[in-house]
């Protein structure tokens, strides 16, 4: 077992969930926020790196602004680009394995069913473009990789789409959810679960890690309010009627094709990992 963990992002909504479940499971961790650890500095990394020397890193740190992005794209680029790249060899120096956490954004969405991580990336946007010139970074610096690509993440730590429908419900009695944009919702602990699963292994590559089955947002909303039992109209709507500065992927829903092939098991279904993290609530 690798005994030494490095959590880059380790404030942010999945770095918090990694580093606990890590903490739980006796790994000595290291969780580090932008303040502790600056990943657009290449000479910062490395220093860092070397004073802890992790057996793992699990690269979480992200600029996950998707519509800021398409004005800021130097901002993007520096962090999920260069940034992964200074991880990237910062890590290859010690020899630590790595796991960079990318996204379904790589894609355009244009594919009928699910996307294989052997489908070719085409990002739309600015944020999909840095995410994937990241992995593109990742291959080329580094030796023992995971590219673990999610979607449609939330858990307890930070904001969500889970918890902005429970407080609009608060104050709302009927609300309009797109239902034209498919993917996999992805619950951070399930996450967590399957990313220190896959670095006790060799078995090095790009994987898709996201609940099972897919659903639409419209869906995924009805099930966290029939779920909570709160009594709230859903009315679907289509992408257009709320335009947002980046385009997002109309098909995003993931295939779980490595999972399988390295004989991993597939993580539970979307409804019974929300339900579990309702009934936590």
């Amino acid at each position: 077992m690798s005994s030494k963990v490095l959590v880059t992002g380790g404030h942010g909504q999945l770095g918090t969930e990694l580093t606990l479940v890590l903490q739980e499971k006796g790994y000595e961790t290291y969780g580090l926020g932008h303040q502790e650890l600056d990943i657009t500095d290449l000479n910062h990394v490395r220093k860092v790196f070397n004073e802890i020397k992790p057996d793992v890193v699990c690269h979480a740190a992200a600029y996950t602004a998707v519509d800021k992005a398409e004005t800021d794209r130097d901002g993007a680029f520096l962090v999920n680009a260069i940034g992964t790249r200074n991880v990237a060899i910062a890590a290859e120096e010690i020899g630590a394995k790595l796991v960079y956490v990318s996204t379904d954004y790589v894609f355009n969405g244009e594919k009928e069913g699910s996307y294989c991580e052997f489908d070719t990336p085409s990002p739309l946007g600015v944020y999909g473009q840095s995410k994937y010139a990241g992995e593109q970074f990742v291959h080329d610096f580094h030796s023992k990789f995971f590219i673990a690509r999610t979607s449609w993440v939330y858990g307890q730590y930070g904001g969500n789409f889970v918890k902005t429908m429970l407080k609009l419900a608060e104050t709302h009695d009927q609300l309009k959810v797109v239902n034209d944009q498919r993917g996999c919702p992805t619950y951070t602990k399930d996450l967590a679960e399957k990313i220190i699963e896959l670095f006790q292994t060799d078995n090095y590559g790009v994987y898709h890690l996201s609940n099972s089955d897919s659903c639409t947002w419209y869906e995924f909303a009805k099930a966290i309010f029939e779920i909570k039992g709160i009594n709230i109209k859903v009315n679907p709507c289509t992408t257009a009627e709320f335009p947002r500065p980046a385009r997002r992927p109309k098909n995003s829903e993931f295939e779980h094709m490595a999972l399988r092939l390295n004989g991993f098991e597939d993580v539970r279904g979307w409804r019974e990992a929300l339900k579990a993290f309702l009934d936590n609530e």
